[in-house]
């Protein structure tokens, strides 16, 4: 898990704006998202884990206990329970609301993490460590 610590700058994404309109995203929204190079960093304090997000449009910050659901609001302002694991090589993060669920899964590709996210369709970030 703790391959996952540290600070992570965007480097790449792939079809994140189809991601957000299956999520509901409205277009201005969509738009600023596609514009903005967030930096992510993930730090553990004994046993809560806290994933900051922040770029030029918005900031978002959870802390959580793994393995334990939480109540998260999203950057597009979802309110969702939420779940955090770690299986083997991989953080999974399973957002639940209104009957639909998000899947999140972070992943270590050469030194870069690699984040699936996924609806109906799925969509790929790549974010090196800085």
């Amino acid at each position: 898990m703790s391959q996952f610590l540290g600070t992570w700058k965007l480097i790449s994404s792939e079809n994140f704006e189809e991601y957000m309109k299956e999520l509901g995203v409205g277009y201005a929204q969509r738009k600023m998202g596609s514009l903005t190079i967030p930096t992510m960093i993930i730090s553990m304090h004994k046993d809560v884990m806290t994933i900051k997000t922040d770029s030029a449009f918005k900031g978002t910050e959870i802390s959580f206990k793994l393995g334990q659901e939480f109540e998260e609001i999203t950057m597009d302002n979802r309110k969702t329970k939420s779940i955090v694991t770690i299986d083997s090589d991989s953080m999974i993060h399973v957002q639940k609301w209104n009957g639909k669920k998000s899947i999140m899964k972070r992943k270590l590709v050469d030194g870069k993490m690699v984040l699936v996210s996924s609806f109906t369709e799925a969509c790929v970030y790549k974010l090196e460590k800085k």
